[in-house]
């Protein structure tokens, strides 16, 4: 089939092959479109490009490399209704989703475009007279970003904009599920005054070209986003070469909800946030942990915003939660929910497939009660549109219950009592705190976790410093 976006980039040039990988829009099942399945050796190439590269666009100065992510940013803006488009239809999430999220894309590129001119050294006091001591910091050089389905977009942005900024040279994989979208955005990087092979992009299979990648002593920095059990594997294969590796993984995102907040705006909160991109957010809130004098006043009004949630495929304009992205996921969801209620809780609204294509990949907005601490759909990321509501007694026994999880990207709650804002933020163990709001992801903070929902930051001045290496020189004067 004819497909504008069957193509890859290496060394500048689009790349095509014989083998290719059939991408489906989930909310109908149809094929939209495929892009190429490289082999080992297209690997070999892209890496061949970003080495050679290096050394003049390190040698760049930042304002110049600045420049070039400002045409990339500008070049997206210009075709945001195309882009966001060509996004819904393979990702599924709502039309304003993904027209929003080429908005974030370029926002992250402006913002990274500035920051890496900010890229200072140090000079230390010596120890000697004779002695001067600096640090610089230097881009290590080429870079694998594997990239996620759910927000296919942004995360090409937030790992690519601070690799080029830094200096680096950079390999793209993004996710099977969408890789049109990330060859589109890609598409607009080229159309720039880049250098041929300092940004390339390739698609296949996520073991070969994660194990070539790997396998290349070349390449000195890899950048994942995905599943915890994916990132373990891939701190495995690391260790080969010591290959520096940063990883966004996983979450299970507690929320508490404190009974001196203001109710209205913590239920408008939970729900903009929950069902967000149909709850397929590693940052979505998972559980909603109630406070016992407030849990049916609040429930309810959940509940009554939960029912007023439109779901429809994105060329609905007014949909507002989309279909799931694959079977494997509408499966999990569903099983997360009977098992729910087999163990005593209750599906308060929602609950069932909806039948509105024959593909079957859509889901009501969901509000589960009677929850408990230990059951599944508690203990497990549930990346769809269910929101379990859990009660507890004191503050004391809703941080306990967060904190048992073994992730730590997340946390929110509501309170309007300022004293106890930064006691419960400094109790959670999580790497990111929302307190009376939901909003994390902004290009001049850093994002990510801690314990098994990864390692590193992306976004903000610590955005850089996972495509920097710290060089220390000593200078010893002779008389």
């Amino acid at each position: 089939m004819s497909d504008k976006l069957n193509h890859n980039w290496i060394n500048g040039q689009q790349f095509t092959t014989t083998n290719s990988l059939q991408v489906v829009n989930p909310a109908n099942g149809e094929t939209i479109g495929e892009v190429p399945k490289v082999d080992a050796e297209a690997v070999k190439q892209s890496i061949n490009a970003a080495h050679q590269a290096f050394n003049t666009w390190s040698n760049y100065t930042a304002e110049y490399r600045g420049a070039v992510l400002e045409q990339w940013a500008h070049n997206l803006l210009a075709k945001q209704e195309e882009l966001a488009t060509i996004m819904s239809e393979e990702q599924g999430k709502p039309y304003a989703e993904a027209y929003g999220e080429i908005g974030v894309c370029a926002k992250f590129i402006k913002w990274y475009a500035e920051e890496g001119k900010r890229i200072y050294g140090e000079i230390i006091p010596p120890s000697s007279p004779q002695q001067h001591i600096s640090v610089i910091k230097q881009p290590v050089g080429v870079c694998g970003l594997i990239t996620p389905w759910n927000f296919p977009g942004a995360m090409i942005a937030r790992k690519v904009a601070p690799a080029l900024a830094a200096g680096c040279t950079v390999i793209v994989k993004p996710s099977s599920e969408t890789p049109r979208i990330a060859i589109a955005i890609f598409d607009e990087l080229l159309a720039t005054d880049i250098d041929a092979g300092v940004a390339n992009i390739i698609t296949g299979s996520a073991s070969l070209i994660s194990d070539t990648l790997f396998d290349d002593a070349r390449v000195r920095k890899i950048s994942f986003t995905g599943s915890t059990a994916i990132g373990k594997s891939l701190m495995k294969k690391a260790a080969d070469n010591i290959t520096r590796i940063s990883l966004e993984l996983g979450g299970n995102a507690p929320t508490i909800v404190l009974p001196d907040a203001d109710l209205d705006q913590a239920a408008n909160a939970v729900v903009e946030n929950k069902f967000e991109n149909t709850g397929q957010m590693c940052n979505g809130i998972n559980t909603v942990l109630v406070h016992k004098d407030i849990t049916t006043a609040f429930t309810n009004k959940v509940i009554e915003r939960v029912k007023k949630l439109k779901v429809g495929p994105a060329t609905d304009k007014n949909a507002q939660v989309g279909p799931l992205i694959n079977h494997g996921a509408i499966d999990k969801v569903s099983t997360l929910v009977a098992d729910a209620q087999s163990n005593g809780a209750t599906v308060a609204t929602g609950g069932q497939k909806l039948a509105l294509s024959d593909f079957g990949l859509f889901y009501e907005p969901t509000v589960v009660t009677n929850v408990t601490a230990d059951m599944n759909i508690a203990q497990e990321e549930i990346f769809g549109p269910v929101a379990p509501i859990i009660e507890f007694e004191s503050v004391e026994e809703a941080i306990k219950i967060a904190n048992a999880s073994p992730y730590g990207l997340a946390a929110y709650f509501f309170t309007n009592n300022i004293n106890t804002v930064y006691k419960i933020s400094e109790q959670l163990e999580f790497g990111m705190i929302g307190v009376n709001g939901t909003q994390l992801s902004v290009p001049q903070a850093p994002f990510g976790g801690i314990k098994e929902s990864g390692m590193g930051r992306e976004g903000g001045h610590h955005g850089l410093d996972g495509f920097l290496e710290l060089k220390y020189i000593s200078l010893s004067l002779h008389e």
